[in-house]
């Protein structure tokens, strides 16, 4: 009788051990498809979240393309994706086609230079002042690299811009005063092709968002590639204060800290034509808001404020 009763006791128990162990297992019912396009500024990023979320949600399926901000603008509106990556801020008419944007993340275009430029010496040492880049991007009057950065160089400037509508171009172009389309320069899709652009031209300048610039891992400048720091202050060289592009980490650190202008400094956003319903989707961006931040300063990206998140996270409850 004993014997008997230890048997059934040690049944028993196996399955409640096997029936808690099903009943505590959480098994992830989330599925369905996201389609994401737009800004090359927001494109790692983008990748690196969809990555970590599809561990925790196999069954979404995140589809991301770069192209612009505004094919990512054209495509969220005309519902041919879920989300648009833009760069930029939304203008009025946007967002009376519907355009629903959310902050989730911030960054900066700089101006770049080739490593192997002549003068890259007094150009890291001097940089280049707003004034300066008005007569290089927008006027022209500037013509030689000792225009520009105030020596006797007699180097001539070759100048880079984007052929598509991007954020990058638009953000670097209002620092200037002006819009896109104002600026010259030989057009480059993209910013890795622009990045490559102007690394292979000795005599090129031309602009980036700083994830082009950088290598995420290393966090140092690409090959062939470097910022030129901008003189602030005006006062012909670059001080102290304004030397913070040697790393990634150091400009992702000033440009929190408010030290870089903005713009050219922007924030970056994901746009859905009207108010998202889609369950996968909702949770996506929610995700991206909370859990993801951690991914952000680590990816070259600097987190927004707590306030400018929970903006967002409302926007999506």
């Amino acid at each position: 009788m004993k014997k008997f009763n230890l048997y059934c006791f040690t049944i028993l128990m196996i399955g409640s051990l096997s029936a808690g162990k099903t009943f505590g297992q959480t098994k992830d019912d989330l599925k369905g498809n996201i389609s994401i396009s737009g800004a090359f500024a927001l494109y790692p990023l983008t990748v690196k979240w969809a990555e970590e979320f599809k561990k925790i949600h196999p069954g979404v399926k995140i589809d991301i393309s770069a192209g612009g901000a505004g094919k990512g603008m054209t495509d969220a509106l005309a519902n041919m994706v879920d989300i648009g990556m833009v760069s930029r801020e939304i203008s009025p008419e946007e967002f009376k086609k519907g355009a629903y944007a959310i902050a989730v993340t911030k960054d900066a275009v700089v101006p770049t230079v080739s490593a192997a430029n002549p003068n890259i010496k007094d150009i890291l040492t001097n940089g280049l002042d707003r004034d300066a880049a008005i007569s290089i991007f927008i006027t022209g009057k500037t013509k030689t690299w000792g225009q520009a950065i105030g020596t006797k160089s007699a180097v001539p400037i070759r100048i880079y811009t984007r052929s598509d509508a991007c954020g990058a171009g638009e953000t670097w172009a209002k620092y200037l005063g002006k819009k896109q389309e104002d600026l010259l320069g030989v057009g480059v899709f993209g910013d890795p092709g622009l990045a490559q652009a102007v690394s292979k031209d000795p005599l090129g300048i031309a602009f980036n968002n700083i994830g082009y610039v950088y290598d995420a891992k290393t966090k140092q400048p690409n090959p062939g590639v470097r910022v030129l720091p901008l003189d602030i202050n005006d006062n012909g060289k670059i001080d102290p204060e304004e030397d913070f592009y040697k790393t990634m980490d150091q400009i992702v650190n000033a440009i929190a800290a408010g030290k870089y202008p903005s713009p050219p400094a922007r924030d970056l956003y994901f746009v859905t034509s009207g108010k998202p319903v889609k369950k996968e989707l909702l949770e996506f961006i929610r995700w991206s808001l909370t859990e993801g931040q951690k991914y952000v300063f680590d990816s070259g990206y600097i987190n927004l404020p707590k306030e400018k998140l929970g903006v967002g996270i409302e926007k999506v409850k």
